[in-house]
């Protein structure tokens, strides 16, 4: 019983993700000052609303990649989670500093889909964009699954593809314009990299201990 709860304790960090959440609503909200960061390039990318199927599987995914860090790399979880936590925080100081907001289809035909889609727009706000969140933790998959080893192929494929589905239904929603997702991307770059070179001292003291 105690091996199981040591074994689970950790997973109780994920609980910061939704504790820092609570600023995305905070500062979803426009006033004078919000930006555009939408291009030409941007205007001809079309409006999918098949999308925004990978689009909602985005914070199971996330959560689901975690847990699955947490039981088999344990090194890898905490270098995820905390890669993530902190470019949500670098995420919110920006939307304060500089909001951004898109601008939206008016979505008119009927289906599940579109339903969807609408549900979105209703209950999100076209704020927040850059960053992109759901670009920064999908793509924080990928460098977590790339440092995985010996894991099955099947499981690595599965994983890439669900997670750049997510990085393009962003756009094919009209959630997000490219910049939004360039910024996702290398803010996930950097941070992956500062909480890797943080937690190498960390490792090596356990390890040590351990001996």
């Amino acid at each position: 019983m105690k091996g199981k709860m040591a074994t689970y304790k950790p997973l109780l960090w994920i609980l910061a993700i939704p504790v820092l959440n609570i600023f995305y609503g905070i500062l979803n909200h426009g006033d004078s000052n919000v930006n555009s960061m939408m291009t030409d390039l941007d205007a001809q990318i079309p409006f999918v609303p098949a999308f925004i199927i990978p689009y909602l599987l985005w914070y199971p995914f996330m959560i689901t990649m975690l847990f699955t860090f947490c039981i088999k790399n344990r090194p890898v979880y905490y270098r995820t989670l905390l890669a993530l936590c902190l470019g949500l925080i670098i995420s919110y100081i920006t939307f304060y500093v500089y909001q951004t907001s898109i601008v939206r289809p008016e979505v008119t035909g009927h289906g599940l889909l579109n339903w969807l889609v609408q549900l979105v727009y209703r209950t999100d706000g076209p704020y927040n964009c850059f960053p992109s969140i759901h670009v920064l933790s999908s793509y924080l998959m990928l460098k977590g699954i790339a440092d995985c080893r010996n894991w099955p192929l099947l499981s690595i494929v599965l994983v890439r593809i669900t997670s750049w589905s997510i990085i393009l239904s962003t756009l094919l929603v009209k959630q997000h314009v490219i910049l939004d997702i360039v910024g996702g991307i290398i803010l996930a770059e950097i941070m992956y990299y500062a909480a890797r070179k943080w937690m190498k001292p960390l490792q090596a003291m356990r390890n040590q201990a351990s001996m």
